[in-house]
C-alpha cells in the first residue's frame, strides 16, 4: 500500500486528506497527517473567540472525528530527509523516531513572526491558535473583574489598557472585536467609564489592511479612532518590560494585555531542516502544479501547499508573483492537491491553480465590517452580514456549520456572554488550598502536563 504522508493539519493538510478520501479506492494508500494539534484551526473566527461571539470549540475542527479514514499522529516533524523518503517525528510523548513515506505533502503553515523586544516574550499573546484567542478573551474578562474592584488610579489604568501590535487582517479584526466586546461589558460594570477603556492598534506601517485599497484602510482607522482608540500608524514596538509600552513615536503608557499579530515568518522545518529546495524567503519552491521543485528540476513525489509554499499566482498580472497567505487560498490549495495526487496514481492529468480572489471581507466588531472587491466597498452592518455567512458558509463539515450558528442565534436573543473560565488554567487551587486566600499558590504545583 502506498504511504501517503501529510505534514500539518491546518487549511491546506485537512483539505488534502479529505479530499484524498474521497478520490482514493479501498486499499489503494494510506494517508497520514502528523499535527502537534488533534484539530484543524478556522483561524477567521479567532477574533469572534476573542469576543466570545464563537464558541471556542465551534473554531477547531476535529481531525478524527471528521478523517475516519486517515491514520492521525499527535507529534510535529523536526525534519524532513526527502533523500530518504523519511521525516523525524516528534511524539506527544516518548522518543523521536523516523517514519516513511513514498508521497510527501507539506502543508506545515507558517508560524508567529516575533522580534528580540524587551518584555516581548514574558508580556505578549499571539492569536494564532484556540488556546490563544480564550486566552486573551478571558484575560480582558478578568481584568474588568480586578479594575471593578480598585479605585481610581495607575493600576485600574493599567488592567483597561489593550494593545495590539500589527495591523494586518488578524490584529484588525481581533482589536475591533475585543473593543466592541469591552464597550459592552461596560453596561455590566456601572463602576466603570468609557473614558477609563483605552486601546491602542500599533503599526510600523504607514497603513493598516494592506490587502484593501487605501481608502476604505483609512476608512477603517477614523472608524477605529470614532469608537475611542488609538492607532498608532508608522511606529514600532521598542518594549513592554512589566506590560510598560515604549513606542517609537516617543509615547510610554501600561497595558495589561499585549497582543501581537505582527505578520508570519517561515516554519522552521521548511526554513532550515530539510533537503528540499526552499527560496529567499524561506518557503518551498513550488510549481503551478503544487509538485515542489522547478519545472526544470522537478522534486519526485513531493507537494506543497498553504502559507511555507510559494505557489505561483497564475491569475495575477504581475510577472513572478506569489499567492498570499491566506485561508482563501490554502483551502482552494488542499482540494486540487488531492485531486492532483489521485490524478498521478491513477494516470490522469494534474492541473495548475489558478484562482482569482473573491475578495476580501473583515469584521470590526459585532455589527461592522468592510468587504471590498475592485472597486466595490461595502462597509458597516451589510458588510458584517457578508463576513459571518461566508465563513459559516467555509467552515468545514455542516457539523461545525449548524453549531456556530446556534450560537449566534443564541447570542441574538440573550447577549454575550460575559463570564471569565481563566481559572481553568490551574484547576487544582481549590483543591488544594481549600478554598484559603493565604495559600493562592500552592494548588498550581502539578497542573502543568509534562511536555
Amino acid at each position: 500500500m502506498r504511504e501517503i504522508l501529510i505534514v500539518g493539519g491546518g487549511y491546506a493538510g485537512f483539505y488534502t486528506a479529505w479530499g484524498l478520501e474521497k478520490l482514493l479506492h479501498k486499499g489503494e494508500a494510506r494517508v497520514t497527517i502528523v499535527d502537534p494539534r488533534p484539530y484543524m484551526t478556522y483561524q477567521p473566527f479567532l477574533p469572534e473567540v476573542t469576543a466570545g461571539s464563537v464558541e471556542a470549540r465551534h473554531a477547531a475542527v476535529s481531525l478524527r472525528r471528521h478523517l475516519s479514514g486517515t491514520r492521525i499522529i499527535a507529534g510535529s516533524v523536526t525534519r524532513i530527509r526527502h533523500a530518504e523518503r523519511t521525516v523525524v517525528v516528534r511524539p506527544a510523548s516518548g522518543p523521536e523516531y523516523s517514519l516513511g513515506y513514498d508521497t510527501l505533502v507539506v502543508t506545515a503553515g507558517a508560524v508567529t513572526r516575533t522580534f528580540p523586544i524587551p518584555g516581548l516574550a514574558q508580556q505578549a499573546i499571539g492569536l494564532k491558535h484556540v488556546e490563544e484567542a480564550v486566552a486573551v478573551r478571558d484575560q480582558l474578562l478578568t481584568a474588568f473583574d480586578r479594575a471593578a474592584s480598585l479605585p481610581p488610579g495607575a493600576e485600574r489604568r493599567k488592567l483597561l489598557t489593550v494593545t495590539f501590535v500589527g495591523g494586518g487582517f488578524s490584529g484588525v479584526e481581533g482589536f475591533g472585536e475585543l473593543l466592541s466586546l469591552a464597550t459592552a461589558m461596560l453596561k455590566s460594570y456601572p463602576e466603570l467609564s468609557f473614558d477609563e477603556l483605552s486601546f491602542h492598534l500599533v503599526e510600523a506601517r504607514d497603513r493598516i489592511l494592506p490587502e484593501v485599497t487605501g481608502g476604505p484602510g483609512a476608512w477603517v482607522v477614523s472608524s477605529l479612532e470614532r469608537r475611542g482608540a488609538h492607532v498608532h500608524l508608522n511606529t514600532q514596538l521598542l518594549s513592554a518590560v512589566d506590560g510598560h509600552v515604549v513606542l517609537s513615536s516617543g509615547e510610554e503608557f501600561d497595558s495589561a494585555l499585549i497582543v501581537w499579530t505582527a505578520g508570519n515568518a517561515s516554519n522552521p522545518v521548511v526554513l532550515n531542516r530539510t533537503d528540499l529546495p526552499v527560496d529567499q524567503r524561506g518557503l518551498l519552491v513550488v510549481r503551478p502544479d503544487l509538485r515542489v521543485g522547478t519545472d526544470n528540476d522537478p522534486v519526485p513525489d513531493v507537494w506543497a501547499a498553504g502559507d511555507d509554499a510559494a505557489v505561483p499566482d497564475l491569475a495575477s498580472p504581475v510577472p513572478g508573483a506569489h499567492t498570499v497567505p491566506n485561508a482563501q487560498h490554502a483551502v482552494r490549495q488542499g482540494k486540487l492537491l488531492a485531486k492532483n495526487i489521485a490524478a498521478t496514481l491513477h494516470g490522469g492529468k494534474v492541473r495548475q491553480y489558478r484562482h482569482r480572489s473573491l475578495g476580501v471581507v473583515a469584521t470590526l466588531g459585532l455589527g461592522r465590517g468592510i468587504f471590498q472587491y475592485r472597486s466595490i466597498v461595502i462597509k458597516g452592518l451589510p458588510a458584517w452580514l457578508m463576513h459571518r455567512g461566508y465563513h459559516v458558509l467555509a467552515v468545514p463539515t455542516w457539523e461545525r456549520k449548524v453549531r456556530v450558528l446556534s450560537v449566534w442565534l443564541t447570542a441574538a436573543l440573550f447577549g454575550r456572554d460575559l463570564v471569565s473560565l481563566a481559572s481553568v488554567q490551574h484547576p487544582r487551587d481549590a483543591f488544594v488550598t481549600g478554598g484559603d486566600p493565604q495559600r493562592p499558590d500552592e494548588g498550581r504545583r502539578g497542573d502543568q502536563v509534562p511536555a
